[in-house]
């Protein structure tokens, strides 16, 4: 597991505010929409980035597609996207604390995008959804249960 401070290393590069606030978006769309866990990997670039996500099935085409629309549905809700530092044990009773690494500090930082999701999380975000722009799943492929979403930002102007 990397180091904390690794983490925080990272976190301080040019990372992409929109495309990681859809990530954060489309977690909580998989977490509702197939009661999986958020991404078990990813991978967040400016142009194109991809999340693989353990489900038990392969998604069709119409769910597929219905992904695509229930996280453009939560940015055009233009949903205010704040942080605070909480203490561990507090956002562990409403958090999936799993990923957090072993050394991360007492207090911690977590994301909301309005009331739809709350994650800790130590990258950069926009101040509101309707920063993020449109959402599009590129491609996506399944294997050995695990489904991997491609998809892109068309960005507003």
């Amino acid at each position: 597991m990397k180091q904390y401070s690794t983490l925080k290393k990272m976190s301080e590069k040019n990372y992409d505010p929109q495309m990681h606030t859809a990530e954060h978006i489309l977690n909580q769309t998989m977490v509702k929409m197939f009661g999986c866990s958020r991404s078990k990997n990813s991978h967040i670039e400016r142009k194109k980035s991809k999340c693989d996500y353990q489900i038990p099935f392969e998604p069709t085409i119409e769910q597929i597609q219905e992904i695509e629309k229930s996280v453009n549905n939560v940015i055009a809700l233009n949903l205010p996207v704040t942080d605070e530092e909480v203490a561990k044990d507090a956002a562990s009773e409403f958090l999936d604390l799993s990923k957090l690494p072993s050394d991360a500090p007492e207090l911690i930082r977590v994301v909301r995008v309005g009331h739809f999701d709350a994650c800790a999380c130590i990258g950069p975000h926009v101040e509101n959804t309707s920063q993020v722009g449109e959402f599009c799943i590129t491609s996506h492929s399944y294997s050995d249960g695990t489904l991997r979403l491609r998809f892109k930002l068309n960005r507003p102007s």
